[in-house]
């Protein structure tokens, strides 16, 4: 699959991230290797629709999405499968517009108003980038404003639409969860997006399938 960096004048500052200040280091948060293509146009064709989720486990790694060391967010990639037009359109009219996607940040919430431990709020969040123009490729995009993260954060994947960035029937070890509650899982058209300053309450464990995305941090020196 091709690999593209995208860039636009607005975020050339953004491009620091391969200029990294002495004694920092840069971490890919999420990425595995030899990871499974994303679905489509095969049939079945699976998106993400309309919520924010991370992966909690990946070729049986688990919390390769949870940050270990202070530092900032600079840039997330993601890998897109290549929908036909058909598909396509399904997609653009059943989930709200064209595909788009942008990177989350989510810290666990406060102990006075956390339900359980499956409730995070929302500190930062990357632009919404549209994702047609990249099927069939993997993408990486540089943050206009990078994002600060702790140990214990969690780099989610927020779609107000859809995005074709799903592998699917994996072997056991592979699974993600979505902010949906948990009566309904199934539903994968309300929208349970979240923003900057929310809580969300991720209910919903989705198993034999993977998030098809990364970020990058340079870890605080």
């Amino acid at each position: 699959m091709q690999r593209l960096i995208v860039t636009s004048i607005a975020s050339a500052a953004a491009l620091a991230l391969f200029a990294t200040p002495a004694g920092a280091t840069i971490v890919e948060i999420g990425a595995i290797a030899n990871p499974a293509p994303p679905s489509c146009p095969g049939n079945p064709c699976r998106a993400v629709t309309r919520t924010t989720g991370w992966q909690v486990q990946s070729s049986g790694q688990r919390n390769g999405f949870v940050v270990q060391k202070p530092g900032r967010i600079v840039a997330w990639t993601i890998a897109l499968a290549k929908p036909n037009a058909d598909q396509i359109k399904f997609f653009n009219d059943g989930f709200g517009g064209v595909a788009a996607a942008k990177i989350t940040v989510l810290r666990p919430a406060e102990k006075a108003k956390r339900k359980n431990r499956l409730t995070y709020r929302v500190t930062g969040e990357g632009q919404l980038v549209q994702l047609e123009p990249y099927f069939g490729k993997t993408a990486q995009f540089p943050l206009l404003q990078s994002l600060t993260v702790k140990p214990g954060y969690i780099v989610a994947l927020t779609v107000p639409t859809w995005a074709p960035a799903l592998a699917l029937n994996l072997q056991g070890g592979n699974a993600w969860r979505a902010t949906r509650p948990l009566a309904s899982c199934a539903d994968t058209t309300t929208p349970t997006v979240t923003a900057k300053g929310d809580l969300g309450q991720f209910d919903c464990l989705y198993r034999g399938v993977r998030l098809t995305y990364s970020a990058t941090e340079i870890v605080t020196p």
